[in-house]
C-alpha cells in the first residue's frame, strides 16, 4: 500500500535487543474452542494505578473475560507499576520508530493468575506523577511521544515482531492514548483486528500536526487530522474494526452534535455501518456490604447494621454532628462535567432541610476552594475531604442516604453503582450510563437537566422519600437487588472480539 510503514528496518537498541533470557518464540499461539488471544492495552489498572473509572474497568473486564479467551494486559511500566511487578521477567523488545524510542516489554503475573506485560521506557513512563500529568497538575509535554510508543508497541506485539512467544489475535485499545495502535497496524498493512473503547470522548488526545513526522505517521494518511491538529482518537475510530463505549445511551449520545465532541458525524457513520455499540461497565465482587474490610463489620452483618456502623465512623472521620436527617454524599473528581458547582449552589439547602453532606474527591482549583467554603460554612453539617481514600469513599456510599451525581454527561459512571449496591440511593442527571441504571422512583432519583433549579426539585423528592420509611426502604431494598457484575457485559465483550476477528478474516 502506499502508504506503507516499516517497523523491522530501524535497528534497535543494545538494551532493547537483548534477548530475554526466557524467550522461546514469536510464534503465535492459536485459539482452540473459540478462545481468542486478546491484548487489552491500557494507561491505568487499579492493581498498580488508578486515576479514574478506566483502571477499575482494566483491573476487572479482562479477569471477566478469562472464563472465554486468554486475554492479557498491556501497561506502561510507571513507577508504581514496577514497584509492584517485583517478579517481572523480560520477554520482549519493541523496535525504535520515527522519533519513538525502542523499550523493554516485561512479564508478570498477578496472584489470581492475570497476566500483565510491562512497557518500560524510563525515560518515558519513570518520573513523579499521574500517568497524564505531572506534580504541577499540567499535562506531560512529551505526552503525544509517551502514548505513541504505548500504541506502537502494541502493534508490534500484535505482528509478532518483539521477540515474544504470545501473541495476540486481538488489541482491545482504550481512550485515545492507546487509539494510535489500530492506525499503526492499518498503516503498516497488517490485518490484526482491533476493537477501541471509549471511555470519555471529552478526551481526544489532540497534539500539534508538527508531531507528525515523530510519531511515524505518513504525509498522505489523513485519518489522525483533525482542524490543523493531530487527533489519537479520530485516527483510532475511523480505523479500528469496532468502536465501543461504555454504556448504551452513551453510544446514542456520540453519535449527536450536543454530545459527539465534534466527532459525531464519524460515530454517527460508525453506527450506521454496525461497528460503533455500547456496553455497559460492571463493578468487581469487592463490592460487598458483609465482606467490605473498608467497612466496620461486627457481629451482625445485616445490610442495617453494617450501614449504622459505616455512618457512625463516617461522621466521626469527617466531623459530621450527629444528627436524624438524611446524609448526602459526593464521591467524584471536582470538576464541572461532575456537577460539583451545581453541589455547592445547593448545598445550603440540604442543611437548611435538615440534611448533611459528605464530599470527597479532587479536581480543579477553584472547585476545591468552593467546597472547602461550604464545610466552613456549615461545619459538622457539610464535610469535605480533599484528596481520594478509596476506604473512605466505601463508607461514604455505606453510610449516606443518597448520592448526588448532578453529571453534565456520564458516559458510564461507577459511582451509581456502587451506591445502590450498598444501599445509598444515587440522584442524578438522565444522560449517559445513568439514565441505563437508574430507575427513577424505584432504584434512584433522576432528573432532566444539569441545571441547580432541577437538582433542587430531586433534592426536594428525596427529603419526602427519607420521611417515609417504608418507601425509602422498598428503594433501597430496590436498588441493592440490581446485578451489576461483569458477567453480562463480559459476555457481550467475548461476542464482539468473536464478531471483530470473524470480519477481519472475511475481509
Amino acid at each position: 500500500m502506499t502508504n506503507a510503514i516499516s517497523f523491522r528496518n530501524t535497528p534497535a537498541t543494545k538494551d532493547a535487543t537483548r534477548r530475554p533470557t526466557e524467550h522461546r518464540s514469536n510464534r503465535p499461539s492459536r485459539p482452540r474452542h473459540g478462545q481468542i488471544n486478546a491484548l487489552f492495552v491500557t494507561t491505568e489498572m487499579t492493581d498498580f494505578v488508578k486515576t479514574g473509572g478506566l483502571g477499575d474497568v482494566a483491573a476487572a473486564l479482562p479477569r471477566a473475560l478469562s472464563r472465554w479467551h486468554d486475554v492479557r494486559v498491556l501497561i506502561p511500566g510507571y513507577p508504581a507499576v514496577l514497584e509492584r511487578a517485583r517478579s517481572l521477567r523480560w520477554v520482549g523488545w519493541t523496535q525504535p520508530f520515527a522519533g519513538l524510542p525502542a523499550a523493554r516489554i516485561g512479564h508478570m503475573r498477578t496472584e489470581d493468575g492475570l497476566d500483565v506485560y510491562v512497557l518500560r521506557q524510563p525515560a518515558m513512563f519513570e518520573r513523579v506523577g499521574s500517568p497524564y500529568v505531572g506534580p504541577t497538575g499540567t499535562d506531560w509535554t512529551d505526552n503525544a511521544t509517551r502514548f505513541a510508543l504505548l500504541s506502537m508497541a502494541a502493534a508490534q506485539i500484535a505482528m509478532g515482531t518483539t521477540g515474544m512467544d504470545w501473541c495476540p489475535d486481538l488489541l482491545h485499545l482504550n481512550d485515545w492514548p492507546t487509539a494510535l495502535a489500530a492506525p499503526y497496524l492499518q498503516w503498516g498493512g497488517r490485518r490484526v483486528p482491533s476493537i477501541l473503547t471509549i471511555h470519555n470522548l471529552a478526551h481526544q488526545g489532540l497534539f500539534p500536526a508538527t508531531c507528525r513526522a515523530t510519531l511515524g505517521i505518513p504525509m498522505r494518511a489523513t485519518e489522525a487530522d483533525y482542524h490543523g491538529q493531530i487527533s489519537f482518537l479520530r485516527a483510532g475510530l475511523m480505523l479500528a474494526d469496532q468502536v465501543t463505549t461504555v454504556s448504551a445511551t452513551y453510544a446514542e449520545q456520540i453519535a449527536t452534535p450536543l454530545h459527539g465532541m465534534g466527532l459525531h458525524a464519524l460515530l454517527h457513520r460508525r453506527a450506521a455501518q454496525g461497528r460503533l455499540s455500547g456496553i455497559t461497565n460492571g463493578i468487581d465482587g469487592s463490592w460487598c456490604l458483609a465482606n467490605d474490610p473498608a467497612l466496620p463489620q461486627g457481629d451482625d452483618r445485616g445490610a442495617d447494621a453494617v450501614r449504622l456502623r459505616a455512618r457512625a465512623q463516617l461522621r466521626s472521620e469527617l466531623g459530621l454532628d450527629e444528627h436524624e436527617g438524611p446524609v448526602f454524599s459526593f464521591v467524584a473528581r471536582m470538576v464541572a462535567q461532575k456537577g460539583i458547582d451545581l453541589v455547592c449552589e445547593v448545598g445550603p439547602q440540604i442543611v437548611s432541610a435538615g440534611g448533611q453532606l459528605a464530599l470527597i474527591g479532587v479536581g480543579d482549583a477553584d472547585m476545591e476552594a468552593a467546597v472547602a467554603r461550604l464545610a466552613r460554612r456549615f461545619r459538622g453539617r457539610v464535610a469535605a475531604s480533599i484528596g481520594f481514600s478509596e476506604p473512605l469513599a466505601r463508607r461514604m456510599f455505606a453510610g449516606s442516604d443518597f448520592l448526588l451525581m448532578p453529571s453534565r454527561f456520564e458516559p458510564c459512571g461507577l459511582s451509581q453503582m456502587y451506591a445502590q449496591t450498598y444501599g445509598s440511593l444515587p440522584i442524578a442527571h438522565a444522560t449517559g450510563g445513568l439514565l441505563d441504571t437508574i430507575e427513577d422512583g424505584v432504584t434512584g432519583l433522576l432528573f432532566s437537566q444539569p441545571r441547580a433549579t432541577d437538582l433542587r426539585q430531586a433534592l426536594q423528592r428525596a427529603f419526602r422519600i427519607y420521611d417515609e420509611t417504608e418507601l425509602l426502604q422498598a428503594m433501597r431494598r430496590a436498588a441493592m437487588a440490581q446485578r451489576h457484575d461483569w458477567t453480562g457485559p463480559a459476555r457481550q465483550y467475548s461476542a464482539l472480539y468473536a464478531k471483530a476477528v470473524a470480519q477481519r478474516a472475511a475481509a
